[in-house]
């Protein structure tokens, strides 16, 4: 059976738009809803808004924590940065700010002081229940892994982990040190934690 140029043409547009079809089919991803924007975004909404979906800060990212949504996600979400940090936390560096071409990512310097002025990830949450050192076990991985260890975490008695959430940045890397599994240690989205909270 021989197929002329035409029906050949109208078999791959067909093919084109099945392929495009599933990817945008109601099946969902398996991202979390605790994933968290890279530093300095601005507030929900504003950032998708801004984001030109360029790639550009994955690309800076010296540590390979930024990764992107994809179709399945959602059209408003589709292509835009987040970290899921059990898998890697953000270092704080600065560099994806530094290349966001639009402002959807604020640019702050490496410091501590540039840290609690310009970045708000989420916050981290600590499940008493599943904490090594909660149950006698001394731990301290998430304190020693944190940035702002002393401010954002301090310790007590077994190196028990006590949040701050006014010094906390979100930036996830004591979620991805926690030894316990399930985590122990979650950093929630600035806005999930205050709906969490209230």
């Amino acid at each position: 059976m021989s197929v002329s140029r035409r029906g050949l043409l109208g078999l791959s547009v067909a093919g084109v738009v099945g392929a495009v079809g599933r990817a945008v089919s109601t099946k969902k991803s398996r991202r979390s809803a605790s994933d968290l924007r890279p530093p300095g975004a601005r507030p929900t909404g504003a950032f998708e808004s801004a984001c030109a979906r360029c790639f550009k800060c994955g690309n800076a990212c010296p540590n390979g924590c930024i990764q992107f949504y994809g179709l399945r996600d959602g059209v408003d979400k589709a292509y835009t940065p987040y970290i899921h940090a059990r898998e890697r936390g953000c270092t704080l560096c600065g560099e994806c700010g530094k290349v966001c071409p639009t402002g959807a990512l604020e640019p702050f310097e490496a410091t501590k002081e540039s840290w609690l002025a310009h970045v708000d990830m989420g916050t981290a949450r600590v499940n008493k229940g599943l904490c090594y050192s909660f149950a006698g076990r001394t731990c301290g991985a998430c304190y020693r892994a944190c940035p702002l260890a002393g401010q954002a975490i301090k310790i007590g008695l077994m190196e028990t982990p006590h949040v701050d959430p006014a010094a906390c940045v979100g930036c996830g890397l004591c979620e991805q040190a926690c030894l316990h599994l399930p985590q122990a240690i979650r950093v929630l989205p600035r806005d999930v934690y205050k709906k969490a909270r209230s």
